[in-house]
């Protein structure tokens, strides 16, 4: 088994999927971990809507925008499409704003928690809200927030050092790259 920190240095977003389904079991332990993040305050404005039953998956799954650096290529491809998903929602009875580190945190917790299991993940923020909330008939008190969208790996993204580009790229054979600031780049001891 791989340390938390092995964990989080080998996690990528992944966008292809294998077709192999996702336990409810595993859905909920990664909700739980969600839910068990740090909230300010205490107040757990958050609340998740795990989408697994297929027929609705795949009307989620126009719902949602991939890759934007090389849209279409970044789309999951027919069959690679994700198992599930995780709606993050807020009610905003209980916050209206300042929930973003709510949401930050419980999104890494689902992430690697999943991870844990050998499911792969990919947080998406660009997603229609207005068709996701009819589609999934969320009460109008909840903000739709994100989703993460979960499967078992079909590709295996890579890390190269940033040179001047943010931008991810696919290589002949279909290899994500994923360029990272480099440690010694980010990094000041006392004083910047």
């Amino acid at each position: 088994m791989k340390t938390l920190y092995e964990l989080i240095i080998s996690r990528r977003s992944i966008r292809q999927f294998k077709p192999a389904p996702i336990s409810r079991n595993v859905l909920q332990r990664t909700v739980n971990a969600g839910r068990l993040a740090p909230s300010a305050a205490n107040l757990q404005p958050l609340e998740f809507i795990a989408v697994e039953e297929e027929g609705l998956r795949t009307k989620v799954f126009p719902c949602l925008k991939w890759a934007g650096y090389i849209a279409p290529e970044g789309d999951p491809k027919p069959g690679q499409e994700p198992q599930a998903y995780i709606v993050v929602l807020v009610n905003t009875t209980v916050r209206e704003k300042g929930f973003e580190w709510d949401v930050g945190a419980s999104m890494e917790n689902m992430i690697l928690a999943a991870w844990e299991e050998g499911i792969g993940s990919c947080w998406l923020l660009s997603v229609d809200r207005e068709n996701l909330r009819s589609l999934l008939k969320i009460p109008g008190h909840f903000q739709v927030d994100s989703v993460l969208a979960l499967g078992y790996p079909a590709e295996s993204p890579v890390i190269e050092d940033m040179k001047n580009s943010v931008e991810y790229w696919k290589d002949q054979k279909g290899c994500l790259h994923v360029p990272k600031r480099k440690l010694g780049d980010v990094i000041h001891y006392n004083t910047f």
